[in-house]
């Protein structure tokens, strides 16, 4: 069975830097999709970043230019650096990844932005 295993977060202050990873149970090669969905107090879940199937990347408009997805293969992990975090990116970071149609979730990582 799939496991996804988040990891990294943490109290950054605004500004700084902060590195999430994804460690999956089996080769990142074999999902449609994997990337990162994160959840705010309140608000509902939004996606943040992914890798396609072809390797491209895409972004939210609202991380693009600051947040960075990378994956060492041989490891099965799958990084999302944060550079220049806001207030408003405080949030449960979830990894996701897609096979065969299925969703696949990480149990989450807190990531507070706070001076």
């Amino acid at each position: 069975q799939l496991q996804l295993v988040d990891s990294g977060g943490g109290l950054v202050q605004p500004g700084w830097s902060l590195r999430l990873s994804c460690a999956s149970s089996r080769s990142i090669h074999s999902f449609s999709a994997i990337g990162w969905y994160r959840q705010a107090p309140g608000k509902q879940r939004e996606w943040v970043a992914s890798f396609t199937d072809n390797g491209a990347t895409n972004y939210a408009d609202s991380v693009k230019a600051r947040f960075t997805l990378s994956r060492d293969n041989a490891k099965n992990t799958v990084y999302l650096q944060m550079n220049s975090p806001k207030p408003e990116d405080k949030a449960v970071y979830y990894c996701n990844a897609r096979i065969l149609g299925t969703e696949n979730w990480g149990q989450g990582t807190q990531v507070t932005v706070s001076s």
